[in-house]
């Protein structure tokens, strides 16, 4: 057994030095295939042998599924925020404080000030022990298997020096490559999109389920080291050696002794900002001699030896190439702009957003015109504004396709509405791909499928919709490129599996429009199965909170159509849940019928998620904001001061999850 042991041990080393190659020093030395295989190996010796964990394992960068609600852990050393400061006139301001306050020399050290979530790392022996959110500054929640998860946080720090107990801070970050690509999958499943990383990558952090965090593919940028017995008394010093034990801090700190050398950084970067892959608003000052930063100490709000600088919104301007048009699996026609590439917030915009007809008239779009860019935390780029005056050789002016770009069907638009749709449902390949791949979505039926191989599936004619997936046999798979034995039979398992999903997910995988996550979780609640709900009228469908006459009419077209009633009737032949369980109908009570209830903050017993559940299965009704119509806010910790501030306005009474709890006793 012990060569079992020393195998696990080198795979472990192996690939956490892979993971530092790959993530640290961006030069790999072997092929992703090659890590994963390395990867797959060191998991199937654990799954065999546990009596061999590890919680640093390389291995929990995939994630686990186990439901861990946070818990709250105070913080050694207070987390304080920053004054921000929006001028040279300020950072001026800053300086010359520290210098009468001082009386002699001093540094600044000059960092980016990286735009995401707060995260506090302790390190015991060098092995990450705790990973613990900002919250009130005092206290936070414990995040460590969901931070394990991000790869160029080292579970294990490497080199000499190391204090028994380390703490260091940072920001978790979202990528942009990361956020629009998940922008881009929320908005295909009709889920509220993000506003921006940082906000993409508090949620994520947040999150019951690891698997999902470490798909999203989270990362790190320390800034400061606290602890005792700290390697050196310069900051500078510290964030040097933390790079060397593995940590993630960022090449572009800089020690400055005059103000002139700071207000070259603040210069550089706010234009060489543009090149990052992460999104970075400002620049951190802080004096470098920890004795000094003593000396200076903080108010009950900010350190007095730090500021942060903050840069003003980002544009570019570039050339407008050509217009496409996009087909979605409602059959909505959204038009692109194409652009020549410009660097915009760390990445190369060939793209932007039209929105609709309307858009696209409003701007007064020819092309070849130059127009404005913006990307200040949007889902994708967006174009603000054409510079007329550059306009010379004026191109054709740009006016909306009147046929569906992949079928070719004449388009037709509500006079309602400002979206054009190609009617063609059940004959559009587009629209047909793109209900399959919403129905296999996580939050759906959640069938492990990708849209390459839906549509080699659809191109080989063995789907010609989402319920012929489960017809698909073994023998199926029999001579389609790269699919294996087992990748043929872990597809089947996933496809049988779904077939225990609840009623709720199930109507909301139909892909009905304007039915989302919560709408279909309403209709469940008020039309307990399937057959209710397909007899319902647009009248019976309007009473039920939060359904208007939009939805109704959308919901009663939807089940009127042959088509899919049909597809429902073959679905149910399958074995699908179209009703709510018993469990679920004999939890179902009146308790909190006609209340409107705000959830804010972050909980301890439930997640926000299972409360919004708790709501809807009792009667309640979810809001997203405070208004006259408020019954009770549901506050955990760190509820957010508009809400709170609005909330005493109006009288609002605030409710903690104990209290709430017990409403439902």
């Amino acid at each position: 057994m012990e060569s079992v042991k020393q195998q696990i041990e080198a795979l472990r080393s192996q690939l956490n030095r892979h993971n530092y190659n790959y993530y640290l020093l961006s030069q790999p030395t072997i092929s992703d295939f090659e890590f994963d295989r390395l990867m797959r190996q060191l998991m199937d010796l654990e799954a065999a042998h546990p009596e061999y964990h590890d919680p640093n394992s390389p291995s929990v960068r995939v994630g686990s599924d186990i439901n861990n609600n946070f818990t709250q852990v105070a913080h050694q050393f207070p987390m304080l925020s920053l004054q921000n400061t929006y001028s040279e006139g300020e950072v001026a301001d800053f300086y010359n404080r520290v210098q009468r306050s001082l009386h002699e020399t001093f540094d600044i050290v000059c960092e980016l000030k990286f735009d995401g979530t707060s995260i506090s790392l302790v390190y015991e022996d060098g092995r990450l022990a705790r990973a613990v959110t900002r919250g009130d500054g005092k206290k936070g929640d414990d995040v460590t298997a969901n931070v394990r998860t991000i790869r160029n946080i080292p579970l294990v720090l490497k080199g000499d020096g190391i204090p028994s107990y380390l703490e260091v801070r940072g920001e978790i970050l979202m990528p942009w490559s990361s956020f629009d690509a998940l922008n881009i999958e929320r908005a295909e499943q009709e889920e509220p999109l993000f506003a921006n990383p940082r906000n993409a990558a508090s949620g994520t952090l947040k999150m019951q389920d690891s698997r999902v965090v470490a798909s999203r593919r989270l990362e790190s940028y320390i800034y400061s080291m606290l602890g005792d017995s700290l390697p050196s008394r310069s900051h500078f010093e510290n964030m040097l050696l933390a790079r060397e034990w593995g940590l993630n801090v960022s090449d572009s700190m800089k020690k400055c002794s005059t103000l002139e050398e700071v207000f070259a950084f603040l210069k550089e970067w706010d234009v060489a900002r543009k090149n990052l892959p992460v999104i970075t608003d400002g620049v951190v000052l802080k004096v470098d001699s920890l004795a000094q930063q003593r000396n200076l100490g903080a108010t009950s709000k900010f350190p007095r030896w730090s500021i942060a600088y903050k840069f003003n919104a980002e544009q570019a301007i570039t050339r407008l190439e050509s217009v496409s048009y996009q087909v979605g699996r409602t059959g909505a026609v959204t038009p692109v702009a194409n652009l020549d590439p410009v660097l915009l917030s760390g990445t190369t915009v060939k793209r932007a957003s039209l929105y609709n007809e309307d858009a696209i008239l409003a701007l007064d779009l020819h092309i070849g015109d130059m127009v404005y860019v913006e990307k200040g935390g949007e889902i994708i780029p967006k174009i603000t504004a054409v510079d007329k005056e550059a306009r010379f050789l004026l191109g054709d002016k740009v006016t909306f396709t009147r046929k569906c770009p992949d079928c070719g069907t004449p388009l037709v638009r509500n006079e309602d509405e400002a979206i054009h749709y190609c009617p063609n449902n059940d004959r559009c390949p587009t629209q047909i791909k793109g209900r399959i791949e919403h129905f296999v979505t996580r939050k759906a039926m959640d069938i492990t499928i990708g849209p390459e191989t839906i549509n080699l599936l659809y191109g080989k004619e063995l789907i010609r919709d989402a319920a012929d997936l489960y017809l698909l046999r073994f023998d199926d798979f029999a001579g389609l490129e790269r699919w294996g034995e087992t990748s043929a039979n872990n597809l089947l398992e996933s496809i049988e599996k779904s077939k225990s999903v609840p009623y709720e997910r199930v109507l909301f995988a139909l892909g009905i429009r304007f039915v989302g996550e919560t709408v279909a979780q309403k209709l469940a609640q008020a039309f307990p199965d399937i057959d209710q709900l397909t007899q319902a009228t647009v009248e019976q469908l309007i009473t039920v909170d939060e359904i208007g006459e939009r939805i109704a009419r959308s919901v009663t077209a939807y089940f009127a159509n042959p088509l899919y009633s049909g597809f429902v009737q073959r679905l149910r032949q399958q074995g699908l849940q179209f009703a709510l369980s018993e469990e679920a109908l004999a939890s179902k009570t009146d308790k909190l019928e006609g209340l409107t209830i705000v959830i804010s903050g972050t909980f301890a017993l439930h997640s926000r998620d299972e409360y919004k559940a708790m709501i809807l299965q009792n009667g309640g009704k979810n809001s997203g904001s405070v208004s006259k119509n408020t019954d009770y806010i549901l506050a955990g910790e760190n509820m957010g001061p508009a809400k709170l501030e609005k909330a005493g306005k109006l009288g609002v009474k605030i409710i903690d999850e104990q209290t709430f709890l017990e409403m439902l006793q």
